[in-house]
């Protein structure tokens, strides 16, 4: 007889982190860094988080949480951060001359 188990993800991350890193990645996980409930080790993992957090964050919802709505709204965030700016920064030195 087959035995069906359903594995349901394991939601470590506190949900503060996930509104918060929304706005403010890098502030988010300095925090979580702060309160050890983070652990970055390695070279690659630190560089990350002050290169590209927002990447970073995507990596620890999907191996938290799997495909969730919190990973599509971070996933649609960050495209929009990209996209924006660039804009932004290109208006504000035409102005400039």
């Amino acid at each position: 007889m087959h035995q069906i188990s359903i594995n349901f993800p394991v939601h470590l991350l506190p949900f503060w982190f996930l509104v918060v890193s929304l706005f403010i990645p890098r502030i988010a996980l300095l925090v979580m860094w702060l309160q050890h409930q983070l652990q970055l080790t390695g070279l690659v993992p630190l560089l990350a988080a002050i290169i590209v957090p927002r990447i970073l964050i995507l990596i620890l919802i999907y191996q938290d949480q799997g495909l969730t709505g919190w990973f599509l709204l971070h996933a649609i965030v960050m495209l929009l951060a990209i996209a924006g700016g660039g804009h932004r920064l290109s208006r504000r030195r035409g102005d400039d001359y």
